[in-house]
């Protein structure tokens, strides 16, 4: 018998490879005889380096970059030598994670860390750069980003654009700099599941600005950020349209990857497990487990829970979602997956919950684990 584990991470309290090895010490405690592979995933979002690491050989980077706030802070990337390849999280540079609870505030917060990330891995020789920008404590459009990589960004009076989504309503022009040449020859995917537009209802502002700490004033100032920012990308001949599927990603990163950089918005999911060679992986495999911190019905509509049980129903394979918390009808997840079970063993609160993740995943791994034991005839 063959047994994969490929999950996400339980965001806020395991990684993926974590996961993976609390699984693989239940499994072999009920299945010895079984055949194990561990393939921890990631979307995009914080943990993308290390699941990419864990299963592919490559070199873990540094780069000293500035946080949301102009800290200087230590980011990590991975490089592939061979391939010139590097793969990036936006989250170790600009991530809401380096910030306090009271630090979030993204009319102050800027992506320039995750352009000088950028930077680095091109002078470290990459070519083909994957850029996870999940996680993100922005909602600048990435004009911070585009600003490290070498855009001018200049006030009406022409000094440079301070750093910050409040500041994009101040925009006077736009010039691309060294950028162009700097980029010449670099392929950018753009790991990402979301597909909202850059403006609007559905856009950067009014759907992650709240999340990043924004309040409806600030969402209304932001917003107004945005659209002037895009419209002096259009005028200055970068992008004719800011409604295009994942522009408003990570407040407005996935625009500025598209104008500036001609970055490719991939699947965040299917491209990591891909890049990590789930597909095959999951060759002569019986079962594969995945899971992450939290389920609910919008699993199914592009997550990585959802994107392995595809990849593995097109190979015939069972899977099986192990997850921190399921929460609403299941009705859904149960036509997506061959079962569904949550670790979480008592109600309680979200600290305690956390407090004891390890031991409940641990737990219910070896119930589900039993499950497969083959009977005896």
């Amino acid at each position: 018998m063959k047994i994969i584990f490929a999950p996400d991470s339980f965001k806020g309290s395991i990684r993926s490879p974590e996961v993976c090895e609390i699984l693989l010490r239940a499994f072999q405690e009920k299945l010895p005889g079984a055949e194990f592979c561990c393939v921890p995933l990631a979307d995009g979002g914080e943990g993308t380096v290390v699941a990419v690491l864990a299963a592919r050989p490559g070199e873990l980077r540094e780069a000293t970059v500035h946080d949301p706030l102009g800290r200087p802070i230590s980011a990590q990337y991975a490089f592939f030598p061979e391939s010139c390849q590097a793969v990036l999280e936006m989250a170790s540079a600009s991530g809401l994670e380096l910030l306090s609870a009271a630090e979030r505030n993204p009319l102050l917060t800027s992506t320039y860390g995750s352009g000088e990330l950028i930077r680095a891995a091109i002078a470290a020789g990459a070519k083909d750069i994957i850029i996870g920008i999940g996680g993100s404590a922005t909602v600048d459009g990435g004009a911070g980003l585009v600003q490290a990589l070498g855009a001018k960004l200049l006030d009406a009076s022409g000094q440079d654009l301070p750093p910050g989504g409040g500041m994009l309503e101040h925009l006077a022009s736009i010039a691309a700099g060294e950028l162009p040449a700097l980029c010449r020859g670099i392929s950018i995917k753009v790991a990402c599941d979301v597909t909202n537009p850059l403006l609007g209802a559905t856009g950067a502002a009014a759907v992650f600005g709240p999340q990043k700490g924004a309040s409806p004033e600030m969402v209304c100032s932001l917003e107004k950020g945005l659209q002037r920012w895009s419209e002096k990308v259009s005028a200055a001949g970068l992008a004719d349209t800011s409604d295009q599927p994942g522009d408003g990603a990570a407040g407005g990163v996935g625009f500025a990857l598209r104008a500036f950089l001609g970055g490719q918005m991939c699947s965040g999911a299917r491209l990591i497990a891909e890049l990590v060679g789930l597909p095959g992986h999951l060759q002569q495999a019986d079962w594969i487990i995945t899971g992450e911190g939290c389920t609910d019905e919008q699993t199914c509509y592009g997550k990585l829970p959802a994107i392995v049980a595809e990849l593995a129903a097109a190979q015939g394979v069972p899977c099986i979602l192990l997850s921190g918390a399921v929460k609403g009808p299941q009705a859904l997840l149960r036509q997506k997956f061959t079962a569904v079970f949550s670790s979480l063993s008592e109600t309680g609160s979200l600290e305690a919950a956390l407090s004891r993740a390890r031991e409940n995943l641990y737990d219910r791994a070896l119930a589900v684990a039993s499950l497969l034991v083959p009977r005896q005839v």
